[in-house]
This record gives C-alpha cells, structure tokens and sequence, in this order.
C-alpha cells in the first residue's frame, strides 16, 4: 500500500514543475528579439536590486555556476545591457550593474511579459493566486535550505 503523503508530494511536485516548464516557454516566446530568459532573469534582478553585483553572487542568487553566470554576464555585456568593472577592492574580482540600455530592455521585456501574466492569474482567479503564493514562498524557503 503506498504511502499517501508521498503520493501527494510526488503529484505536488510534477505540477510544479510542470508549471515552471510551461510558464518559462510562454514566457520566453514573447521575451524582446535576442533577449534569452535567463538574461531577462538577470536585469530584473539587478533592476530590482538596485545595486551592483558580483557574479559570485549572482551565481549564488539564482543557484548557477560561477561560469554559467560568467557566460550569461559575457552576453548581457556584449548586447550592452550590464557595465562590469574591477572591484575597485579587490581586482580579482568583478562588480556587475544595469546599464541604461539594460534596464529599457528589462522595461520592454517587462512589459512584454505582464499580459501573458496577467491573463493566467485572471484565468485562475486573483484570490486563488493570493492564497497559494504565500505557500509557494515557504515552499522556496524549505528547499533552498538543502543547497
């Protein structure tokens, strides 16, 4: 006999990841021509933040490697979106900020983005979203102590 909490993680979990499957192909269909997911990632964070960055702590913030983060921050600075400079502290390593392009392209991907949004909390309904996202936010919390 199996046991039902597991069944219930295991059904848990498939939905959550089928979600983030679908939800990352929607989103990246309607994303600015050249613009990838994870370079959408990156300026909404560093436009969020307001702060510069180091890429050890952009790998660390979105649970890369230090050398997939560089390979993503090569390609936001060659489309002129980030400005990376020596850390004026220490020169072996490196400060990542927004530049103006970056953040009208976060703003355009942005506002690409919120319809398709929109219309799946419309879809499912604003008090059903509310109330699942503060689980959803525990859920993230909990998982992200196993790293």
């Amino acid at each position: 006999m199996s046991d039902p909490s597991n069944s219930l993680a295991v059904s848990l979990f498939s939905e959550i990841l089928v979600v983030d499957q679908l939800a990352r192909a929607n989103v990246a269909r309607v994303l600015p021509k050249g613009m990838e997911l994870s370079h959408f990632s990156v300026l909404n964070h560093l436009a969020h933040t307001g702060a510069e960055r180091s890429p050890a702590q952009l790998a660390k913030t979105f649970h890369l490697t230090r050398g997939a983060m560089t390979n993503t921050l090569h390609k936001l600075e060659w489309a002129g979106w980030v400005h990376v400079r020596p850390d004026w502290d220490d020169a072996r390593r490196k400060m990542v900020t927004i530049s103006p392009a970056g953040q009208a392209a976060r703003d355009a991907a942005l506002a690409a983005i919120a319809p398709v949004i929109d219309d799946v909390v419309a879809k499912v309904g604003v008090d059903k979203v509310r109330t699942v996202l503060p689980v959803l936010r525990e859920m993230r919390l909990k998982l992200s102590k196993f790293e």
